[in-house]
């Protein structure tokens, strides 16, 4: 395994511990186990700088995998699941945590589920769909928005008292609605949704 895969195993490797880290754990298990109650004072920002990191390592491994001509069929599996598999996560922990609406985690989550499902079959045909700047910008803003949403509105809350944090949530859910429909757009013709 080439370092740009070993990077991306890493960052899905990270998930699991974001998803502990944001947990909040009921007073007899704190009883039980004394560092949970650090977890619940702390595990926000463990949290945030989990998924910091493991954002950052997606723009890592690619450059790697490009400049040191590690591409490989696994990466370009492994690579693009670890995104969705990061981004569903901070959703659905963020939900938990009635820090977003469940309507936000399904609309992004149901659009991911909804380009990979066409991806597969379209694979399944020989067709290869590559993401577009859409979908780039997509990612990019969807990461911005859960950071500033677990930040609790830092720095802006200084400057404001509107909710900006979730002004970039909403923004990242319109554009990956956006980028959805692009991408339909852009590859009805590969796609050939009649025959499929």
């Amino acid at each position: 395994m080439n370092l740009a895969n070993k990077i991306t195993v890493v960052r899905i490797g990270m998930i699991p511990f974001f998803m502990l880290a944001l947990q909040n754990y009921p007073s007899w298990l704190v009883e039980q186990f004394g560092f949970l109650n650090y977890i619940n004072q702390y595990g926000l920002y463990w949290a945030i700088a989990i998924f910091i990191i493991a954002s950052a390592t997606d723009k890592l491994d690619g450059y790697i995998a490009r400049k040191y001509n590690q591409i490989t069929n696994f990466g370009k599996l492994a690579d693009p699941l670890a995104d969705k598999l990061l981004i569903s996560a901070a959703l659905v922990m963020m939900v938990q945590q009635n820090m977003i609406p469940s309507w936000i985690a399904i609309v992004i989550i149901g659009r991911e589920v909804m380009v990979s499902g066409i991806r597969t079959i379209a694979a399944a045909k020989g067709v290869a769909l590559a993401a577009d700047k859409h979908g780039k910008m997509k990612m990019v803003l969807q990461v911005v928005a859960i950071a500033a949403v677990l930040l609790g509105n830092f720095p802006f809350y200084y400057f404001t008292n509107y909710s900006i944090d979730f002004l970039i949530m909403i923004l990242a859910v319109g554009l990956t609605v956006y980028s959805g429909y692009m991408y339909m757009k852009n590859n009805y013709r590969k796609l050939q949704l009649d025959n499929l």
